[in-house]
């Protein structure tokens, strides 16, 4: 899970591969509401390709005021080298091709770059990771998916719950039907519930940090603050970009801290 809230599609107006310079600075992505998965992927990537003329503008390589393009990727093969190019627009393009193209077993290729030195290339690593989440190679089922988020992001938790438990019987080793289910629950109050269905993603998906996160958040909830903190942690170690969780697990540290003086 992504708690408090599941993770919501990136939309932005489509872009030219060309930029303007009034792009220089990154600006972060909003989210927006659901939408079909036939209506979100172009926009999800035109979104992506956006933040990636950010990060081409940043490179040593591009002078403010260039209006650099974003290389070509011809297919899946150069995708995966671009990852692991040293030219931040390389990787960036590879992960835009990889958002438009890839499949969920592309996912541990994209986590390398959560811990890429270029700050813009991670937050779109994110963002391609948790698309590549959402394929389960069925059209239907990735629409059921959809659906239930839309429930979920709309407030409906008990039609979410059920979109998502049907989801789950139709395709039980689609891992993210079990993480929005443990969203809903989390956001239902059924903190164990949750917990339970964290533990099926994990099965799953072990490199998965927003169930390892969804662990922190509802052991948080039940005042198991050690647990939280454990789990925290183990999120950061796949995905230490993840800034939420880092000041959670700050306020963790120094309250148990304080627990400790008082007993002593």
């Amino acid at each position: 899970m992504n708690a408090p809230v599941s993770n919501p599609p990136v939309s932005s107006p489509p872009v030219s591969r060309r930029v303007d310079p009034a792009l220089a600075r990154p600006r972060a992505v909003s989210a927006a509401a659901h939408r079909p998965a036939a209506r979100r992927a172009p926009m999800l990537a035109s979104a992506l390709r956006a933040v990636c003329v950010a990060a081409a503008l940043q490179c040593q390589h591009a002078p403010l005021g260039a209006q650099p393009e974003l290389p070509t990727v011809s297919g899946a093969s150069q995708a995966a080298g671009f990852l692991a190019a040293p030219d931040p627009r390389e990787r960036a393009a590879g992960l835009v091709w990889l958002s438009d193209n890839g499949r969920e077993a592309d996912a541990p290729a994209v986590a390398a770059r959560l811990r890429d030195e270029h700050p813009v290339v991670r937050a779109l690593a994110q963002r391609v990771i948790w698309t590549l989440w959402s394929r389960s190679g069925d059209a239907q089922a990735d629409a059921q998916l959809e659906l239930g988020s839309r429930q979920m992001s709309g407030g409906a938790l008990n039609d979410a719950i059920a979109t998502f438990t049907e989801l789950i019987r139709r395709k039980p080793a689609f891992a993210e039907a079990w993480n929005k289910r443990a969203t809903a629950y989390f956001l239902a109050g059924e903190f164990r519930k949750s917990l339970a269905d964290c533990d099926e993603v994990m099965r799953r998906n072990p490199q998965h940090f927003g169930a390892l996160a969804g662990y922190g958040q509802n052991y948080l909830r039940l005042e198991e603050y050690t647990l939280a903190l454990e789990y925290f942690r183990r999120a950061l170690e796949v995905n230490p970009d993840m800034h939420g969780v880092r000041e959670n697990v700050r306020a963790l540290e120094e309250r148990i801290e304080r627990q400790r003086g008082r007993s002593t």
